[in-house]
């Protein structure tokens, strides 16, 4: 450990120095020698920290979107060399090469916060081992010594040994139950932090390396937490355990208000998006504005949860439009038949199909139909006629004394539908 403190040594004395600031401040309030002045001056330390770190972390949401963005072509190589999984790998590399991406971009975090994780080791270890460091001289060396945090002193660890706890005034039973308890904490928020960024920020119709990369984080970090957090100071865990629930945080906001496209995230964020802009017909906040753009601007390319959006808004009348806001659908159509330019979703009321009528109003009115057509139309030959039957045969007698023809029959013979009907094709001759 003392290779690896060297290597930070150039960090440790202004490490030192913010956490004497820090319990400058606590000590005032709280009294100099407590483990609530000491353990606050870790727990702002880390708060400073991850303040600083802020712009890497918006660097690394956007190497994440950059990723997402080579979704549909991650999908495609996975398709065509689905039976070769090494050509896939190369295939995947050329493709982060040639677009500037790099899938390890969400370890920077961690990574940037190393060297301060590495320099408060070296510090605690210090104060444990009797000896100053940095700006930490003797009296404030005996105020760390003094404190505990929940009955362990803050340069304790799980693996120390009796006599050295109770050097330091405090039991070895309180030392090993309160480590025990942060690191099972420290453990299950990095194990709850990772699974909340596998089940609801992540794209799951494609797998990429990344996302088998994240999912094997997800069993090895809180493992790892579980292993060497027992070679940890107390302080050291505050530090890690305060850390931990910072990322959850900051995850669990910007998966809230800026989740991947296509995740569970989306789907839930787009149906609150939904219901804000039917019940107000426009799109208050900036943020909102920029993603339903960035909708509107991928025309067929949308995914399954963003039509369903789109057609939300159709039915409530609404059309998204180029800019990110939300108009009226008949404004809309107005615009577009002003300018000629498209618009994203028409209001157009969906024509209405006629009711089913049951079989007895069918019946009703077909004869009534059929009545009204009988005394509107002329009658022919085909109808009844008004004369008697009897003078029928007579009037056919006196023309030729040929038969009544059988088209002109006046009754219809049985079975034969009653009412008017279609004469007969005259037969060829």
């Amino acid at each position: 450990m003392d290779t690896i403190a060297s290597l930070f040594s150039f960090i440790t004395t202004p490490v030192s120095w913010v956490i004497v600031q820090f319990h400058t401040v606590y000590g005032a309030i709280f009294g100099p020698d407590t483990g609530w002045a000491w353990g606050l001056s870790i727990v702002s330390l880390v708060i400073l920290i991850r303040i600083c770190l802020i712009p890497l972390f918006v660097k690394q949401i956007k190497a994440t979107r950059a990723m997402q963005t080579l979704q549909p072509e991650m999908k495609k190589i996975q398709e065509r060399y689905k039976n070769d999984k090494q050509r896939q790998s190369e295939e995947m590399m050329k493709l982060y090469k040639e677009t500037g991406t790099n899938p390890l971009s969400s370890c920077l975090p961690i990574l940037a916060q190393s060297p301060f994780f590495f320099a408060l080791y070296h510090v605690l270890n210090s104060i444990a081992s009797n000896d100053t460091i940095g700006v930490i001289n003797e009296n404030l060396l005996q105020s760390a010594q003094k404190a505990h945090i929940v009955g362990a002193p803050l340069a304790v660890k799980f693996t120390d040994s009796s006599s050295k706890v109770e050097a330091l005034g405090a039991s070895l039973t309180d030392v090993r139950v309160v480590t025990a308890v942060m690191i099972v904490l420290m453990s299950a928020s990095q194990f709850f932090t990772q699974r909340q960024l596998m089940t609801k920020n992540v794209d799951t119709t494609v797998k990429t390396p990344f996302m088998q990369q994240q999912k094997m984080l997800m069993y090895v970090f809180p493992v790892m937490f579980a292993v060497f957090g027992i070679n940890f100071p107390v302080g050291v865990l505050v530090y890690w355990l305060t850390t931990n629930v910072w990322t959850m945080g900051q995850q669990m906001y910007v998966i809230r208000n800026n989740p991947t496209p296509g995740s569970k995230a989306q789907a839930e964020y787009l149906e609150r998006l939904t219901k804000h802009v039917t019940q107000h017909d426009k799109v208050s906040k900036r943020r909102d504005r920029a993603i339903v753009k960035a909708i509107v601007a991928k025309g067929r390319d949308r995914n399954e949860f963003e039509r369903k959006f789109i057609n939300g808004l159709s039915k409530a009348n609404l059309a998204a439009q180029a800019d990110g806001t939300v108009i009226k659908s008949d404004a809309a159509a107005a615009a577009e038949a002003e300018d000629g330019t498209p618009i994203t979703a028409t209001g157009a009321a969906k024509r209405q199909q006629p009711k089913r009528q049951s079989k007895s109003q069918r019946q009703h009115g077909g004869a009534a139909g059929a009545k009204a057509a009988g005394e509107n139309e002329p009658k022919t030959s085909l109808t009844k006629s008004d004369e008697p039957e009897d003078a029928k045969p007579a009037a056919a007698a006196k023309k030729g004394g040929a038969k009544p023809a059988g088209g002109t029959r006046s009754k219809a013979q049985s079975g034969q539908r009653k009412g008017p009907q279609r004469p007969k094709s005259p037969s060829k001759k």
